[in-house]
């Protein structure tokens, strides 16, 4: 009687438990749209014209966006909900380039992030739609189809793109927030992808707000983005330092990055908007 008691108090508290976490998780919002597997192609087809000319229009060379700007704007706003289900008709399981896919994910990652924030505009930080406990996570509710599959903003990061083993993504992809690299103003695309990362990556580190480097003292403060991220370029700090110092603004701390001969902190994130 006492086992069976308990059994069956086991099963309630994890019912339980199971009703409160989805309780608790805000809904999904879904963008793009359910293609047909028919009508799904390879990611080597999608065209990011339409991104290319949203991303001209309405960033600047630092990475800004004008929100407002394109809130206001009612045809452009529909330009980047027609970019969205474009992408939905992109299937990941079809032979593509690497290049390609990199691209791809990592555009869909910055439309989805824009298209997230003007739901929310005016807002002043992404941070205020990510909730921990109660409600709607922009990062985990906020969800693109691709290839009849739901992708957050997480999954298409953490599942997707680090796997790639590419870490200059982390100078690509941008939540929206000034500590994040500059958003580019054009689309990343196949013929131009390495050409695209390398120049982001160098411009991430040539900003005082990601890279500071003090040659008397031998120290270094670094992005939290090199702190929450540090395993992808490295498995120690010596692996991490090296992998960086080609992108460093200047060939003393380049120099002091290879020989890991300097101490590392890492600067406050700015998670103000990233907005004109």
């Amino acid at each position: 009687m006492i086992r069976k008691l308990t059994t069956l108090g086991l099963v309630t508290f994890l019912t339980f438990a199971a009703s409160l976490s989805t309780a608790l998780a805000g809904s999904a919002v879904y963008v793009g749209t359910r293609v047909a597997q028919a009508r799904q192609v390879s990611i080597d087809k999608i065209d990011h014209a339409a991104w290319d000319a949203l991303t001209r229009k309405y960033v600047d060379t630092d990475g800004m966006v004008n929100y407002r700007g394109l809130k206001a704007s009612a045809a452009d706003m529909q330009a980047l909900a027609s970019y969205l289900q474009t992408l939905s008709t992109a299937n990941p399981s079809l032979p593509a380039s690497s290049d390609a896919t990199l691209a791809f994910w990592i555009n869909a990652y910055n439309a989805v992030t824009v298209h997230g924030i003007l739901r929310e505009y005016p807002t002043t930080s992404i941070r205020n739609h990510t909730a921990k406990l109660w409600g709607y996570n922009i990062w985990k509710d906020l969800q693109l189809y691709v290839g009849g599959k739901p992708y957050s903003l997480d999954q298409i990061e953490h599942e997707v793109l680090r796997k790639k083993g590419e870490p200059r993504i982390h100078f690509a992809i941008v939540c929206a927030s000034i500590g994040c690299p500059r958003l580019l103003n054009e689309a990343y695309v196949a013929d131009r992808l390495q050409e695209q990362l390398q120049l982001n990556a160098k411009d991430f580190f040539a900003r005082s707000q990601n890279f500071r480097f003090d040659p008397a003292n031998r120290r270094v403060q670094l992005s939290s983005i090199l702190d929450w991220f540090g395993e992808d370029f490295g498995g120690d700090q010596a692996a991490q330092l090296k992998r960086i110092a080609e992108w460093l603004p200047s060939q003393a701390a380049q120099a002091a990055a290879r020989q890991n001969a300097v101490s590392i902190s890492y600067l406050d994130y700015n998670w103000n908007l990233n907005s004109q």
